[in-house]
């Protein structure tokens, strides 16, 4: 007899961790800190080139091609005697897509560039806080309420 798992897929997720004050950080230190606090990088994960995509990205005057943004993360890791692990293109390019869905890179046509050339914390409010998290948060008090009707308390 075949059993049928059910997977449960999430229509949206996202974790969010909180660190120390931001004092007295290096530049690629910060970054690498909000990767963490945003979800977007696991403590201890030593697979980190989302931080150096990030990065270069924020450093960025103009949109950057995927190809602009993979040789700029190697010379930038190459200069911080960072091993040159998880820079294949297509993982570039799946980095950037992991952005994306966290609202902090868009793309027009073939080139990146921080959502709407606006800051960090204009879109933290504006697409994650108000938007995917109010949603998720919704979701949940959704089965709360769901779970109370059929499981009443005296």
């Amino acid at each position: 007899m075949n059993k049928i798992i059910a997977i449960d897929t999430p229509l949206a997720e996202i974790s969010l961790r909180k660190y120390e004050k931001p004092e007295n950080l290096k530049d690629r230190d910060l970054v690498r800190k909000l990767c963490l606090s945003v979800g977007l990088l696991q403590p201890g994960d030593s697979r980190d080139i989302i931080v150096d995509i990030l990065y270069v990205v924020l450093k960025a005057k103009e949109p950057l091609t995927s190809m602009d943004i993979e040789n700029n993360v190697i010379e930038f890791r190459k200069h911080n005697n960072l091993p040159l692990q998880g820079i294949a293109s297509s993982n570039i390019r799946r980095q950037l897509l992991r952005l994306r869905d966290i609202f902090l890179v868009e793309k027009l046509k073939n080139s990146y560039r921080i959502n709407e050339n606006s800051k960090l914390f204009e879109l933290f409010v504006e697409k994650i806080e108000k938007y995917y998290l109010n949603s998720i948060v919704e979701r949940v008090k959704d089965y709360i309420n769901e779970a109370d009707v059929r499981f009443p308390r005296q």
